[in-house]
């Protein structure tokens, strides 16, 4: 008899600790706003400053867990030239001419990847396109909804 109560105390006392283990699991991290690209990290400025009949356009770099790519840096291009690099949770607005651009993304260790971006004024599109990392560690360039 002694072993049926060792064997239910000692069951109880797992259920306990998975209990416990379980509510101090870590939550998802809390949304956190997009911090804008430093300016000393912005190499050709004409491409971030507003203008007459120019169009905003936001590169988003999506923050990223992941301690292999979460430092590296996300090299930004316009129309094949670099504009800026974007840390993991910055953000840059450039300011576009409507028609079709070519925005580019690569990191030392990625060729460049282009993505054709049409921008427009037109409110029914977005304007928004993300920086993400794939599995496989590779950096990736999509076009976002709003």
């Amino acid at each position: 008899m002694p072993t049926r109560l060792y064997d239910h105390c000692r069951a109880a006392l797992l259920t306990l600790a998975v209990a416990v283990l379980a509510g101090c699991a870590a939550a998802p991290a809390e949304p956190v706003p997009f911090k804008p690209v430093p300016a000393a990290r912005i190499v050709q400025p004409g491409y971030t400053e507003p203008g007459t009949g120019l169009v905003a356009v936001d590169v988003r770099r999506e923050r990223s867990r992941d301690v292999i790519v979460r430092f590296r840096d996300a090299l930004v291009y316009v129309d094949g030239e670099q504009v800026t690099d974007l840390m993991n949770g910055e953000h840059v607005v450039f300011y576009l001419s409507p028609g079709v651009h070519r925005i580019g993304v690569s990191t030392q260790f990625d060729p460049v990847v282009e993505m054709p971006f049409t921008v427009t004024a037109d409110t029914r599109y977005t304007n928004r396109a993300s920086i993400v990392f794939g599995d496989d560690h590779r950096i990736a360039l999509r076009r976002v909804a709003q």
